[in-house]
């Protein structure tokens, strides 16, 4: 059973990740302050690294945590089509997330194994989508060009460079999704 001490660490931690994850979608990541965490969650900067160490620490727990609610999301669809979309659904909900898992790389930052571990999730529901191919190659190479087409397409239109072309990404989107499928 969990302690007092032990729920009150566990409240601290995500309102601490609830704070980065503000600064992130106002400052982005190479802007991330651990003093101003703090501040904004009352305590001193020292204090902080009583829950997160460094600040990569910190960060890998929001790569985690980002990176198992995209796997926990993708897990539920049904099919190539219903991944693209749930993908798309998750992506828009918070582009900061997105961005910050899929964007540029954080300078100086490696994360851990099981990060990529938890991202492995995702490209193996993709996987299990193709597995009616005859040829292994043949399926991981559609799996991944699934990958990267629908992952492309929502990058540009979430830094905005779709902005102003007079088109609904939306469409182009389904278009591109289409396309795979042939």
């Amino acid at each position: 059973m969990e302690t007092s001490r032990e729920r009150y660490r566990a409240q601290v931690c995500a309102e601490i990740k609830r704070r980065a994850w503000e600064q992130l979608a106002t400052t982005g990541v190479s802007a991330l302050s651990l003093n101003a965490i703090a501040k904004r969650v009352g305590m001193s900067g020292p204090a902080l690294y009583r829950y997160f160490p460094s600040r990569d620490d910190l960060i890998t727990d929001l790569v985690r945590d980002a990176y198992r609610s995209l796997a926990d999301a993708v897990q539920a669809a049904a099919g190539v089509t219903e991944v693209a979309y749930v993908i798309r659904e998750w992506a828009l909900a918070d582009p900061q997330r997105y961005l910050f898992v899929y964007g540029t790389p954080i300078p100086g930052y490696h994360a851990p194994a099981d990060t990529t571990e938890i991202s492995d999730e995702i490209m193996t529901v993709l996987l299990r989508a193709y597995v009616t191919e005859p040829d292994d190659g043949r399926a991981f190479r559609r799996a991944v060009t699934f990958w990267t087409r629908v992952h492309g397409v929502l990058s540009l239109e979430l830094a905005g460079h779709f902005a102003g072309m007079g088109f609904d990404p939306a469409l182009l989107f389904a278009a591109e999704v289409d396309g795979l499928l042939r």
